[in-house]
């Protein structure tokens, strides 16, 4: 594990490589102002909201490990990855972004700049009571459009018509749920066919929407969201947090401790 300078087009700021993928060394505030700073601008980076899971999914999947390193910000949503992080450091400089709290932040932050959002994923019903959900929370948000793509793998007639409903709404920055590691690959191909940034942030959608129950705050600030996640959804979430921690912890250690000689 190490401290280095961001490289394969990621931002110049500091970065912390916990099992060969590189996390910005950030908070919840900061990624938020980021984030936003990105949509005013339009610039067309990606940013990803990576845990454990995905750092074992990328340790498997080289190509995927690609998409993380690649071009765009990977911000910590995890504890575990946040303390190998700080670990390496020998600070604790970077603290979890919660993609959902991302999410909410940047939307609410955004009013008083004007920032317009686009919705990318789940399902039609789930976008418009997120809409709904997003207008009566934050009132006076602009919400330039929503998308809800076909089920199924990311391919470029997906991207191409995701791309023309985000230009032809010109909204400043794409919110993208589609799951990981979907998400990423798409949120990837996207930037670069709307000139615009793209956050992929998994269950947020459906957390502000009212359509999946969220953590309770005590069980966040205790780090045992996952824990509330997989009792909620233990067929689905047994694999990625039963296998899926252990291949990320070890993996972790194996490279911390190369890192260390």
């Amino acid at each position: 594990m190490s401290i280095e300078h961001a490289h394969d087009g990621q931002s110049q700021s500091n970065v912390a490589v916990v099992a060969r993928v590189n996390f910005q060394i950030t908070d919840l505030a900061s990624a938020v102002g980021e984030v936003l700073t990105l949509a005013r601008e339009r610039t067309p980076k990606a940013v990803r909201l990576s845990n454990a899971y995905c750092v074992a999914l990328a340790q498997q999947r080289t190509e995927y490990r690609d998409v993380l390193n690649g071009p765009g910000l990977t911000l910590p949503d995890g504890s575990p990855v946040v303390w190998f992080m700080n670990a390496g450091t020998g600070r604790r400089d970077s603290s979890r972004v919660r993609g959902p709290s991302l999410f909410t932040h940047s939307l609410d932050r955004g009013r008083q700049f004007g920032v317009s959002h686009f919705f990318v994923g789940t399902t039609d019903g789930t976008l418009n009571r997120l809409v709904a959900e997003s207008r009566a929370r934050f009132p006076g948000i602009r919400i330039a459009g929503t998308f809800s793509p076909p089920f199924g793998a990311v391919d470029d007639k997906v991207v191409e018509e995701t791309a023309a409903r985000v230009k032809a709404s010109n909204a400043d920055i794409v919110w993208v749920a589609l799951g990981t590691p979907k998400q990423d690959f798409f949120t990837a191909a996207l930037v670069d066919a709307v000139g615009r940034p793209a956050v992929g942030v998994g269950a947020a959608f459906d957390f502000l929407a009212g359509t999946a129950r969220e953590a309770p705050t005590w069980m966040q600030n205790w780090h045992l969201e996952w824990f509330f996640r997989f009792v909620s959804e233990p067929r689905r979430l047994w694999r990625r947090y039963l296998i899926g921690n252990v291949h990320f912890l070890w993996a972790a250690y194996l490279y911390a401790k190369r890192s260390a000689r």
